[in-house]
């Protein structure tokens, strides 16, 4: 994969192939409302799984279920998981949060409290976790494990090059245009300037396309908003104190994502339309499994909220199936894999 890596990532499949283009979904899948940071993870959103599985493949979808330690653990989910790998409709790929996945050795007084990320511990630390979560997932399911995304988006270099160390072939972990401030805790993610579109990762600069690389990265689909000269005034005014930055980013916020909020169902039509034309080989949508449940996640409290979400999901689906292939994230690597080496090939005689 070294020589063919750079025409892979700046021409992607859509170029020079008749191929559709990718519908991408990504479901970081972990416990009940962990924006509470509960002591005691329950893993009771595993129940609700197969009926989003069921919507996908009624649109012919296959998503990528990004699995972290507590629900490895929940019997429920490996069947779930199971009968989904029997039957070639999704993939089950690796997500790891830092604070309560083994080996547990703590980083602050309280780091249920601080849920640090991966990249806050020492190398040693983090090779360890991340064999041991790779190596469960892979006992618990049979397969190897290839794609992947971080905890709370914590991605840098060593995390990188430890992927690649561990045979992870694919990263979802860039959300471009984003700043991700973590709290009481010192550091921060920085992804604005990185690409917006599939590239292979060079592990010493994880924000530049490799010309040589075994991990590819499928930045999440966030595109940057046009704002009047009004909406910038005001919003210039507003950040200049704390509760006017929230105000501020809640009224115009900087970015859309392909992601449910139960308030954007329109819009995420809009944003893949938007995607799609601006000749991307693939677009990624994302949410959390504990989002599928009434009270696993602050957006979605109630029944009612669910059902508007399944309302939304249903009209993005839908638009979906009818624009693009769904394929899961090491099938989408495979894919961009074969259009680089055909091109490679000599033409024949």
């Amino acid at each position: 994969m070294s020589h063919f890596a750079a025409s892979a990532a700046q021409a992607g499949p859509s170029s020079g192939k008749p191929d559709r283009p990718a519908f991408l979904i990504t479901i970081d899948t972990e416990g009940d409302n962990l924006w509470a940071a509960p002591r005691e993870i329950a893993t009771e959103n595993a129940r609700f799984l197969p009926r989003f599985q069921q919507l996908c493949e009624k649109y012919r979808l296959k998503p990528t279920w990004l699995t972290n330690w507590e629900m490895v653990e929940s019997p429920v989910y490996r069947a779930f998981g199971h009968d989904v790998l029997d039957r070639g409709t999704g993939e089950i790929g690796m997500h790891l949060h830092a604070w309560n996945s083994p080996p547990l050795i703590p980083l602050t007084a309280d780091d249920f409290t601080c849920t640090p990320f991966l990249t806050q511990y020492p190398e040693s630390v983090m090779r360890q976790k991340i064999r041991v979560l790779t190596d469960r997932l892979e006992q618990a399911f049979g397969v190897r494990m290839l794609s992947h995304r971080a905890g709370r988006w914590a991605f840098n270099e060593t995390y990188a090059r430890l992927l690649i160390e561990h045979g992870y072939r694919v990263d979802c972990s860039v959300s471009p245009h984003t700043l991700w401030p973590h709290g009481s805790l010192p550091d921060e993610i920085d992804f604005r300037g990185f690409p917006e579109h599939e590239y292979f990762v060079d592990p010493d600069c994880i924000s530049r396309p490799a010309t040589s690389s075994l991990l590819f990265e499928l930045p999440m689909t966030i595109l940057p908003r046009r704002q009047g000269p009004l909406a910038r005034a005001a919003k210039s005014l507003l950040q200049k104190h704390p509760f006017g930055r929230r105000v501020a980013g809640r009224l115009w916020p900087e970015t859309r994502w392909l992601r449910p909020d139960g308030r954007n169902g329109q819009e995420l039509v809009e944003t893949m339309e938007l995607a799609l034309a601006d000749g991307r080989g693939y677009v990624e949508f994302m949410l959390h499994s504990s989002e599928f449940m009434p009270g696993g996640s602050p957006r979605f409290p109630t029944a009612t909220h669910i059902e508007r979400l399944y309302d939304d999901l249903e009209r993005l689906f839908e638009a979906a199936g009818r624009r693009c292939e769904g394929m899961t994230l090491s099938e989408y690597h495979d894919r961009v894999v074969a259009c680089a080496r055909q091109r490679e090939m000599p033409a024949a005689a």
